[in-house]
């Protein structure tokens, strides 16, 4: 049960307002009832009182409705504390069915995204104005993200083909063929003269994108990789040396690390140059996906909704095993000095070291957020539901 009750009582409120709300679910409703009920006439601290232990402070402009984007719920007798944050805008009109997948250019102008209705689209990143169409793929495309430059993008699907497109004039320029089962994910090597694939057929290759050629299989562990993550690697950390001289057209690969999320309820790293193993990690179900958070650290999320923390240094006993509900942990990003995760149940959250509440971004209900993009102090996230939204931190 909500309780909303004013500062002070006048008669442009003299009643109180009693609502059922679930939180994680409902803060729109919550959204709407605030700026329904609260005038400018109450220019203090207002405190709304969700069961018996939780407050929630929020401060009242004085002049215009209340547009109030984010509520602050603290839980004292727990130490827990969230910020809920409803998104900036949404857009619906870019796909017809859920959306699988999507990134933001580096300059934040244009968005990409996949979908379940076999589509790929380039969008603009302000309001969802569709630019072009990228078709080409056959069956269902996985995964996309552009390249650092932001006027190319890298696809892979479920025709176990990767793709490179012209973002300006929506052309197909590469097309990599090798793998034997769809390709989930993709990681791009410094600024894109060689890229990285993970499949289901269990192989995770590195890809010239000058040559359109295959430069190796790095990794063949007989198991479906969901997915992959390029990172530098500390000093520290010792990446082995290769059997074999590198190719020429290999760049960038030296003193990086490549992690595979596993469906066998393993976590592979490895070095990108090397091929040399740095560790093998057994999680408690399949791993969906992975994230360097920096040279040492990293992120992983399970099948069971278990992200774990790892230190590449010692990965045996992880740092922290973070387990919010048991729906699948679909997406992490590393982010600021924390990160963003996604959950199969509809759950979207960040996790920072500077912060001490945890910032939920809502309104995805029970759809699965499939994955989220940021852009400066913007966050997109692609759902079940068909929506891109656009969350702005600055409404915080």
């Amino acid at each position: 049960m909500l309780e909303l009750k004013p500062s002070f009582i006048d008669s442009n409120f003299n009643t109180t307002l009693q609502v059922s709300v679930f939180l994680r679910y409902s803060l729109s409703f919550l959204l709407e009832i605030l700026d329904l009920y609260f005038f400018p006439s109450y220019l203090g601290l207002d405190t709304i009182l969700i069961s018996s232990n939780i407050i929630a402070n929020f401060c009242c402009e004085p002049a215009g409705w209340v547009q109030t984007k984010s509520i602050h719920i603290s839980c004292p007798k727990e130490n827990t504390s969230s910020k809920f944050l409803a998104p900036y805008t949404t857009f619906s009109r870019i796909h017809t069915k859920s959306i699988t997948c999507l990134d933001i250019s580096s300059g934040g102008g244009l968005g990409v995204s996949s979908s379940s209705d076999g589509s790929m689209k380039i969008w603009q990143a302000s309001n969802g104005e569709l630019r072009r169409g990228l078709e080409g793929h056959v069956f269902d495309v996985n995964c996309c993200r552009f390249f650092p430059s932001g006027l190319v993008v890298l696809s892979g699907g479920m025709d176990a083909q990767l793709k490179i497109w012209s973002a300006e004039d929506a052309s197909c320029v590469v097309t990599f063929k090798g793998h034997k089962g769809g390709i989930l994910d993709t990681a791009i090597v410094d600024r894109g003269r060689n890229v990285v694939s993970g499949s289901r057929d269990g192989t995770a290759r590195l890809w010239d994108c000058g040559r359109s050629a295959c430069l190796g299989v790095i990794a063949d562990c007989g198991s479906s990789i969901n997915g992959v993550a390029v990172g530098a690697a500390d000093n520290s950390i010792n990446l082995g040396s290769p059997e074999q001289t590198p190719s020429e057209r290999e760049v960038g690969t030296e003193a990086k690390m490549l992690l595979l999320a596993r469906e066998d309820k393993k976590l592979q790293c490895l070095g990108l140059q090397s091929r040399q193993p740095v560790f093998l990690f057994i999680g408690s179900d399949a791993f969906n996906c992975c994230t360097f958070v920096s040279g040492f650290l990293l992120l992983a999320g399970t099948q069971d909704g278990n992200i774990y923390q790892l230190d590449v240094r010692s990965p045996t006993v992880p740092i922290q095993v973070i387990h919010r509900s048991g729906a699948p942990v679909l997406s992490l990003l590393s982010f600021r000095d924390g990160f963003i995760a996604s959950q199969g149940d509809g759950s979207c959250f960040i996790i920072q070291q500077d912060l001490d509440y945890v910032i939920e971004l809502t309104e995805a209900d029970c759809d699965p957020v499939y994955k989220v993009a940021t852009w400066e102090k913007q966050i997109y996230t692609c759902c079940r539901d068909g929506l891109v939204r656009r969350y702005q931190l600055s409404d915080l």
